[in-house]
């Protein structure tokens, strides 16, 4: 899951940032309106955490930028301001939920994964996919009943195609998923980090469309190729 974080505090954004990476998030960071505005022209994000008490204006001004969106990203608003008049006037203006700085980072996590379970297609709380099982609340899989220890990136590409099961993810939806701005990686990283999920979950849970992308399959083992 990619998220783009914009706060000017740059103290606050280092520990959020170190933070959701701990937990298999992409996270990349704007300082201001204009570093905002040039991210979600260049990247699909699945969340936009906002400041909005920014240098260059208030945050609230992003919001009709990021309604325009295709696929429009889940927004929490951030800020010191802790009147009622503002929580309703950032919520009617677009946003999806609403933290009051001093916050727990534990807290901010606790949204993100509720506003991405009411955005899931999926209803049920824990994902089937025959033996496999994919919590994406509790971070946890299974197969067999047995858990299924995965690495934070192949947690963060597993999450994108769990929270959208019914979805053929491109190429570039997935990259994003996995790399910040300022990482570096190879063409075929994400092929491999597909094929490492496979040895983990079962080969065929993990369905190619060639020329399109991939997705998770719920057909049994047996009945794929």
């Amino acid at each position: 899951m990619r998220i783009l974080l914009v706060e000017d505090d740059t103290g606050l954004a280092d520990a959020v940032c170190s933070y959701l990476q701990a937990k298999a998030f992409v996270v990349d960071v704007a300082p201001g309106l204009a570093e905002a505005r040039a991210a979600l022209t260049a990247v699909q994000y699945a969340a936009v955490l906002l400041d909005l008490h920014l240098g260059d204006g208030d945050g609230l001004s992003l919001l009709p930028t990021i309604r325009a969106l295709r696929e429009r990203p889940i927004v929490i608003v951030l800020t010191a301001r802790d009147q009622v008049t503002d929580r309703i006037r950032g919520l009617d203006a677009g946003a999806d939920d609403y933290l009051i700085k001093p916050y727990d980072p534990a807290e901010l996590l606790a949204r993100l994964r509720a506003v991405e379970r009411r955005r899931s297609t999926s209803s049920a709380p824990v994902l089937r996919l025959g033996t496999l099982e994919i919590d994406l609340a509790r971070d946890l899989v299974r197969k067999d009943g047995f858990p299924v220890t995965l690495t934070q990136k192949e947690w963060a590409l597993l999450r994108v195609m769990a929270t959208r099961p019914d979805r053929i993810h491109t190429r570039e939806n997935l990259a994003d998923a996995l790399y910040g701005f300022g990482d570096e990686a190879d063409s075929n990283t994400l092929e491999v980090f597909i094929s490492r999920l496979r040895r983990k979950l079962g080969r065929n849970h993990i369905q190619t469309l060639r020329g399109l992308g991939y997705r998770l399959s719920f057909a049994p083992e047996e009945e794929q190729e």
